[in-house]
């Protein structure tokens, strides 16, 4: 773990240096998409370094100078296959991004969507020896918790505080100054596959760009897609990307739990391009067009030419489907989807939160009819979420789609604390060490 915690602790400092001197790029690697944006900041005196323990610390202003969007290679279920493929991708989007904005970048921060996240609940507690909490019991307190045995080649992502306790006063972002006895903390801690992780890092740097930093796919997109107040009572946020459908819940402002789904809206365009015997563009084409999940009579009667592309010539006899045979190839795999996802909130313990609102972000979730048929399967009351607008983002990149990107941005200049953050003791004599399964800390709010 102290490995772990010296690269995360070196991620932020190229960060915070990339910070200061101006420009860093934010770098979405999805399995339908790579998008690359820059950002631009407004100097190194807005960036405070150890300014608060809650989840918005670190602050700094920034707006996007630059921006640039291409088709996704040689990525599936949001981890990387084909090398030399997410490579050429990579370099394109960052280049196309550069061009726009009329500077190199050397950093970049990326998301990672797949690499069967896990989500694990960790509890620490020490005496106060002082009687009032320091920013040293806070790194005690932090290094208390034990962590468990992740399992072979799990590598942490997160590990966040979500709650500190002073005695019986619990629900702190911020103990610091606080008198008391005892200092107690939640911390969520986010796993996932090293290999995947591995691969990233890796591609990264055969793009001559430096990492500054990874993040969750899920919890980038519920930071953009998520309103204030379902972040401070409670929400789930559904990303339905490509390959991969991430499910992060938020409460308090603070992530607790994230996991996924492997199946996503490129699976529906695959069961479109069998079922109707079409290519996979054609599908693709039939699914943002005319797509939908709720089938009339008026459906039966609305034909469709899938004889080839759009804009195609074709001298030879054309072939028509109904729309609503194509939502009947749709709602099944859209309805698998969903039953994953209800499966992870059911396992999560989302019923016991205060408000339990559900937003459906991503690429997928565009679907008509989606909310609808959401509504039915998941029992919560749900909304399509678009990402917040951020000063110089085009309109294009505003989407659904591009949830996880913003989210990242605002990841990068709005960091919430995380267990590198701070100082570990060397020394953890006479510090009790707990930790727990994770299942939920409903009792803790």
């Amino acid at each position: 773990m102290r490995d772990l915690y010296e690269a995360q602790r070196a991620m932020r400092q190229m960060r915070r240096q990339a910070m200061a001197r101006g420009v860093m790029a934010v770098l979405d690697i999805g399995t339908s998409k790579v998008t690359c944006i820059i950002l631009q900041f407004d100097g190194p005196g807005q960036f405070r370094e150890t300014d608060g323990v809650g989840p918005m610390a670190g602050q700094s202003s920034f707006r996007v100078i630059g921006q640039f969007t291409t088709q996704s290679r040689g990525v599936r279920y949001g981890e990387i296959e084909t090398m030399a493929d997410v490579e050429r991708c990579v370099r394109h989007a960052v280049q196309g991004a550069q061009k726009q904005a009329g500077v190199r970048v050397d950093h970049v921060i990326a998301t990672i969507s797949g690499a069967r996240p896990a989500s694990y609940g960790l509890a620490g507690e020490i005496p106060l020896r002082s009687g009032k909490v320091t920013e040293e019991d806070v790194a005690a307190v932090l290094a208390a918790c034990d962590a468990p045995d992740f399992g072979k080649n799990r590598e942490v992502l997160h590990a966040q505080p979500v709650n500190f306790a002073v005695d019986s006063r619990s629900g702190l972002s911020d103990p610091r100054d606080i008198v008391g006895n005892t200092l107690s903390v939640d911390m969520h801690v986010l796993t996932i596959d090293g290999f995947a992780a591995s691969n990233l890092v890796h591609c990264i740097r055969r793009c001559d760009l430096e990492l500054a930093g990874v993040g969750s796919a899920a919890y980038a997109a519920g930071r953009a897609a998520l309103v204030e107040d379902e972040q401070e009572l409670g929400a789930a946020c559904i990303d339905m990307g490509g390959g991969v459908t991430g499910v992060s819940l938020f409460l308090k402002k603070h992530m607790l739990f994230a996991d996924a789904v492997r199946m996503g809206g490129d699976l529906v365009t695959r069961d479109i391009s069998q079922g109707l015997r079409v290519p996979l563009p054609v599908a693709e084409w039939l699914k943002t067009r005319h797509g939908g999940l709720e089938a009339t009579g008026r459906d039966d009667r609305e034909m469709i030419d899938v004889t080839g592309e759009p804009g195609e010539d074709w001298d030879g006899e054309r072939r028509f489907v109904s729309r609503a045979d194509l939502i009947g190839i749709m709602r099944p795999r859209v309805e698998e989807i969903l039953d994953g996802v209800r499966e992870i909130l059911e396992a999560a313990g989302f019923d016991q939160m205060p408000s339990r609102q559900v937003v459906l972000t991503g690429g997928a979730s565009q679907i008509p009819g989606l909310d609808t048929l959401a509504m039915r399967i998941l029992g919560y009351n749900v909304r399509i979420g678009r990402p917040l607008r951020i000063q110089g983002l085009a309109q294009q990149h505003t989407a659904s789609c591009h949830a996880a990107t913003v989210g990242l941005a605002l990841h990068a200049a709005n960091p919430q604390d995380e267990w590198w953050d701070f100082e570990m003791p060397a020394e953890r004599a006479g510090v009790v060490g707990l930790r727990r399964a994770y299942r939920w800390f409903r009792n803790n709010w």
